[in-house]
């Protein structure tokens, strides 16, 4: 390996990294990955699929706890935790395999270890040494600890442990509510939980329409998941296998609480430790790798794409700005990277789904908007499936009738946001989605009902 040259050398194999290999052996180049664990990333082992394959198990939990509703008479039903355990790190490894095949399928060579810039277009991974024409930094991020309460993976824990436990805790405090911290309250509240939400901003989701985090905080205390929000944790103290969790409110009051595991969920951070960055001159803004539009660093020759460039921390934009980076370094006339466009989902139960402006943003912009809210509880095809919690929002500008942004809480909300995306893509009007003849009975008419209502054209509401 130390006399092999590559066109692009990729430093991490996530769903950023392996897609721009991919992307990079289509036009020809000769690729390689450098991965120091197992290729898909965190997204793939540890944070996006095993998650939802927990999620899944909690939603057909729900469904079987149910089924007298519909009709099914299914008797006692008991969790089996391991086995969700089990099925969950299943699922991760298949699709692990499945990117290694990806990569053979591709020509795309895979070196194991940790690599190190050396400058000069020269790679160090360990004993070995490559050059490259191109280099990619893909290496991702993890979980950032409370300033002063470091994670001891067994009662203060990231979401990594959280997703692998022995058993069910019995109280679980989570602390950050943001996408990460709500899905694993919701999935242990179902395993059986007594869970606890605690959230520095005014309300849980605090990216998402205010509207949707309301609604979502109502659903949370139905189902006896405590949140409290404007609250900040002043200190966790651990005594054996419990903790002591201090948290002041916004009106001073302070309050204990005890727990078998606290789950800390306060955001991300770079891992930007011993790339030789420095050496390389890359430069850093707040702790994370500064690019252009295109994914360029400030050094020539190398790009950064993923969650170690910097928010939205999303898989899918990792895997776009990968392509953008190759399609960019090939010469192609590629277009720079835009995030006004980008969807963002919480798989919790009901299902958030955002794109665009909240109601709040578009205001504050100086927009005259028109709202369309139409309930799933309105919905014939949620009364058939009996899912009618929610609603679908859309936002549009008064004078051009612009898709401004659109908010859906409910079931499949995930795989509703994707017609919004292409919608907005294509510049798409509210006339245009009204005029869109959608399928009945689905829960996509709701897009087209909600256009029809800021119109003051709505049918079924």
């Amino acid at each position: 390996m130390k006399s092999i040259k590559y066109d692009v050398a990729i430093i991490g194999g996530g769903p950023g990294g392996y897609v721009a290999a991919i992307r990079a052996a289509q036009l020809g180049k000769k690729a390689v990955v450098i991965e120091r664990a197992a290729l898909g990333g965190i997204c793939l082992n540890w944070g996006c699929i095993p998650t939802k394959a927990l999620l899944k198990s909690a939603e057909v939990l729900r469904t079987a706890q149910k089924a007298k509703k519909f009709g099914v008479q299914v008797g006692d039903v008991e969790v089996d935790f391991p086995s969700v355990i089990k099925r969950s790190r299943q699922v991760a490894g298949q699709l692990s395999k499945g990117v290694d095949f990806l990569m053979k399928k591709n020509t795309v060579d895979v070196i194991n270890g940790s690599a190190r810039l050396l400058g000069n277009h020269q790679i160090a991974i360990e004993d070995k040494q490559i050059s490259a024409e191109h280099i990619i930094v893909a290496t991702g991020a993890r979980p950032r600890p409370m300033p002063g309460v470091a994670f001891d993976g067994e009662v203060i824990i990231s979401s990594k442990e959280a997703m692998s436990l022995e058993s069910i805790p019995e109280q679980l405090v989570v602390v950050g509510a943001g996408a990460i911290g709500v899905e694993f309250a919701d999935f242990y509240a179902a395993m059986g939980s007594q869970v606890t939400v605690i959230e520095m901003l005014p309300q849980i989701l605090p990216i998402e329409d205010d509207d949707v985090s309301a609604e979502l905080q109502k659903m949370f205390k139905r189902k006896k998941i405590k949140t409290l929000t404007s609250s900040r944790v002043e200190g966790i103290s651990v005594t054996g296998n419990q903790a002591v969790v201090r948290v002041k409110s916004e009106s001073g009051e302070v309050k204990e609480l005890e727990a078998d595991k606290v789950l800390v969920a306060i955001g991300v951070q770079g891992n930007i430790e011993k790339l030789g960055l420095e050496d390389a001159g890359v430069e850093l803004e707040n702790g994370w790798i500064k690019t252009n539009d295109y994914m360029q660093t400030t050094t020539a020759g190398i790009y950064a794409i993923g969650d170690v460039a910097g928010p939205p921390w999303l898989a899918h934009v990792a895997s776009h700005e990968g392509i953008t980076a190759v399609e960019h370094l090939a010469g192609l006339n590629v277009k720079p990277m835009r995030y006004d466009n980008v969807p963002g989902c919480t798989y919790c139960t009901p299902q958030v789904a955002s794109v665009g402006l909240t109601e709040k943003a578009a205001r504050e912009a100086g927009y005259e908007i028109k709202i369309g809210k139409f309930p799933y509880r309105v919905s014939g095809k949620a009364m058939a499936a009996g899912e009618t919690d929610g609603f679908t929002k859309l936002i549009y500008d008064a004078k051009y009738g612009e898709l401004l942004g659109a908010h859906i809480i409910g079931a499949e909300a995930t795989e509703l946001i994707a017609e919004i995306g292409i919608a907005r893509s294509l510049e798409a009007t509210h006339e245009t989605i009204l005029e869109t003849i959608h399928a009945h009975p689905t829960l996509s008419e709701m897009i087209m009902e909600a256009s029809g209502l800021a119109l003051d054209r709505g049918i079924h509401l």
